[in-house]
């Protein structure tokens, strides 16, 4: 498991500046030997000095504590490192020091310019100490070695800790820099994990008001026509045995295909959770199968035998039989269409004519369709009904409009429906032809 940046800030219980306990320790046992290490070097620069020893020791102590606070301002501990320079002291104060400013992020100008001022200082302590040793004989070698050793001293000194310290620091920098890209990928993918759920969400609603419309379709034209011709039986069951009979053929014609219909359409639902997904359910999220779900329906449904143009005279003709007085015209040449379209056009005109039987019984109606150039028009209007708040008692969700519109406009057609001037109702819809 991987932490965080903001854990890691979360994390933090050092006192004061330090992120963690055991950095504040570690500092502090550094400020502590470079403290004995400065106070014991300043004995000697007090004798050399002629000030009393406790006066250079006191010196040497408050000298090598600045190494503590060498992760909140190691500028500081640097100066005071060139500071004591020439007193021989501080060693472990000065590697310590331009490592930890080296590491921090201070501009590197301001790096170089102490390293320099540093290695400068050491270069300058180190040739007139050699000096001094040579004049007084407490040295015997060439005059070459002096500037040699000065120099490789300050070199050795200030470049292997300025060179960790810009290492660590760009390391450090590059592991902030991946950490905050796993944070921002780690936010990343849970945005997109809640867009798939509200994608796949969207989806099943989709599909489901599909569902839905589809049954509305199915159920409420066959059973509203089986509801007419059943009170049609009714009626003249004792008066014309023959037409009963005839009325009774609609019905179970009507009720057989209704139930086929309604069978392919739970063979949809089916087909669309059998199969591959079935094996696929345990590893796959559940987002991601109801988006699998709903795209097998939705391709069952495309693909599936829907309702054509070439069927609306015989759709025209069940209304007829159920007592309607309907008048057919089509305008144009018959042509075929795509699969969509086809079953959009049926569609409205079925959901049309199931209006009509439902709140203006026995009316008259007129339903028209034309092929155009680019497009199919169709309409569905029915004169007032012969008794006025005439209906056949048949239950309305209020959906069938919404339904229609909401299909023609997904294939960019235009819906339009209202009253009439006469006292009627008019469906008009217009759909592109591809």
């Amino acid at each position: 498991m991987t932490t965080t940046g903001e854990e890691l800030v979360t994390a933090r219980g050092g006192p004061w500046w330090w992120d963690r306990r055991r950095s504040a320790v570690f500092d502090a046992g550094l400020a502590v030997v470079s403290a004995l290490e400065c106070g014991l070097e300043g004995i000697s620069f007090a004798r050399e000095a002629g000030v009393p020893a406790a006066v250079g020791v006191v010196f040497g102590v408050l000298a090598g504590s600045v190494l503590l606070v060498r992760r909140r301002w190691p500028i500081a501990v640097v100066l005071v490192a060139i500071a004591v320079t020439p007193a021989a002291m501080g060693f472990l104060m000065g590697v310590v020091g331009l490592y930890s400013l080296a590491a921090s992020e201070v501009p590197r100008r301001i790096i170089a310019s102490l390293a320099g001022m540093q290695s400068v200082g050491v270069l300058i302590v180190m040739f007139v100490r050699m000096r001094q040793n040579l004049a007084r004989g407490d040295l015997d070698v060439g005059d070459w070695i002096v500037p040699f050793a000065s120099i490789t001293t300050a070199i050795g000194v200030t470049a292997p800790p300025l060179l960790l310290g810009l290492y660590v620091g760009a390391r450090r920098r590059l592991m902030e820099s991946l950490r905050e890209r796993a944070d921002s990928l780690e936010r990343e993918l849970q945005l997109l994990a809640e867009r798939a759920e509200e994608r796949a969400e969207w989806a099943r609603g989709e599909e489901r008001t599909r569902i839905a419309r589809e049954m509305h379709d199915v159920v409420a034209h066959r059973v509203s026509l089986m509801v007419v011709h059943a009170a049609a039986l009714q009626a003249v069951a004792r008066k014309d045995p023959e037409k009963a009979v005839k009325n009774a053929a609609l019905v179970g014609d009507m009720g057989r295909q209704a139930l086929t219909e309604l069978r392919e359409m739970l063979g949809v639902l089916r087909s669309g959770g059998d199969g591959g997904q079935r094996r696929e359910r345990a590893s796959v999220p559940l987002a991601a199968v109801g988006v699998a779900a709903a795209a097998a329906a939705s391709r069952a449904v495309d693909e599936g035998e829907g309702p054509c143009l070439s069927e609306i005279e015989e759709l025209v003709g069940q209304s007829a039989a159920a007592g309607m007085v309907v008048d057919l015209s089509v305008v144009g040449e018959s042509r075929s269409c795509a699969r969509e379209v086809e079953s959009t056009a049926y569609r409205v005109v079925q959901e049309a004519l199931t209006n009509v039987h439902k709140h203006a019984a026995g009316a008259k109606t007129y339903v028209r369709l034309a092929y155009r150039v680019s497009e199919i028009a169709m309409q569905v209007e029915n004169e007032p009904p012969p008794e006025a708040g005439a209906s056949a008692g048949l239950p309305s969700g209020g959906n069938g409009l919404v339904g229609m519109k909401e299909r023609v406009s997904a294939l960019g057609g235009v819906f339009v429906s209202g009253p009439t001037d006469a006292g009627g109702f008019r469906v008009s819809a217009v759909i592109p032809a591809s």
